[in-house]
């Protein structure tokens, strides 16, 4: 044990930065269960929304609840398939195959592009 030795102290952050900001890391865990339609289906929509709203700026962990079923209390896994938003806080979880854009894009704090129209159709 070392004596003597200063304590660091981290300092507090006075206004957490806005989920959404450019630069705070999204760190999300997918939770499924082996490759069944749903779970492919799960992966595929919240890959697509993370890459097209998050580009850069997340780390999605796919954890099969079959080959890791420890990790699965950490995050009071009931239900798959689950994601779980660690970072930025507040943590937010979600059930089901991602497909409802708008409430997960909500959920994450991010607003949803505005529709252009295309100019060649």
């Amino acid at each position: 044990m070392k004596k003597g030795s200063p304590k660091e102290s981290q300092p507090e952050p006075e206004s957490a930065p806005k989920p959404g900001t450019p630069g705070v890391p999204y760190l999300l865990r997918l939770y499924v269960t082996g490759m069944t339609p749903r779970s492919v289906q799960a992966i595929r929509n919240i890959k697509e929304i993370c890459e097209e709203y998050l580009q850069g700026r997340y780390e999605l962990e796919i954890i099969d609840v079959y080959q890791q079923p420890v990790l699965t209390k950490d995050d009071q896994i009931i239900a798959v398939p689950a994601l779980i938003k660690r970072q930025p806080l507040p943590l937010r979880r979600f059930i089901g195959d991602m497909s409802q854009k708008e409430k997960i894009l909500q959920g994450l704090d991010l607003s949803p592009k505005p529709h252009r129209p295309d100019a060649q159709q």
